[in-house]
């Protein structure tokens, strides 16, 4: 298999981790999609990566659908639970997780991709609400626990890990630490596992 991907990147990142968690052998491919020159979308139409490369040349896309799939390739580290309601609930917090990165990430974008006389305000507000919104929920339905599901470590706890990562990485304004503790607790814990250790984005 061949991950196509970015270093920063925490829709990628949520894939890496995944795959070191599962101990599943896989070529990585840096691929900047902003460049004119990115051949993504070769295999993704929507020229977005994370994107997944089969050993038949068919590609898979979406970090939560590869996600999910990987997790059927080996028992090793199940990540995903087999009762439905388990399951789904696991899956709800990923989207939650991945729901806050959507809108941290547009609102990066249009703070450094728009010229600043042509930035919207009301547009960076609305998205930076969602993330704050997203962190206090996370944070509520972690509680006390080890994990966000318990006391077992699944996909919730890799989806929940890289968007904190990532907010670290690229708004350290947002003190999430000293807002939320436990998330901070979890993510330290999360940190010291090698698949989270290994795929730090690079100035982190």
């Amino acid at each position: 298999m061949k991950l196509i991907g970015s270093l920063t990147s925490a829709y990628v990142r949520k894939a890496r981790v995944v795959l070191a968690e599962k101990k599943l052998d896989y070529v990585f491919e840096l691929e900047n999609v902003w460049a004119p020159e990115t051949g993504i979308s070769a295999f993704n139409p929507l020229g977005k990566v994370p994107c997944l490369v089969m050993e038949d040349g068919s590609a898979m896309y979406d970090s939560r659908v590869i996600a999910e799939y990987l997790d059927t390739l080996t028992p090793v580290c199940k990540l995903l639970p087999a009762n439905s309601r388990d399951r789904a609930n696991v899956k709800v917090r990923e989207a939650l997780a991945d729901g806050v990165l959507e809108a941290a990430v547009a609102a990066f974008l249009e703070r450094t991709w728009r010229p600043a006389g042509q930035q919207s305000q009301a547009w960076i507000d609305r998205q930076m609400g969602k993330v704050h919104a997203g962190l206090k929920q996370l944070s509520e339905q972690l509680g006390e626990q080890a994990y966000c599901m318990g006391i077992h470590y699944t996909l919730a706890d890799v989806a929940v890990g890289c968007t904190l990562g990532w907010l670290a990485f690229r708004f350290p304004e947002i003190d999430w630490r000293g807002d939320y503790p436990n998330l901070a607790r979890l993510f330290d814990k999360l940190s010291e596992r090698p698949s989270f250790k290994d795929t730090a984005p690079p100035s982190a």
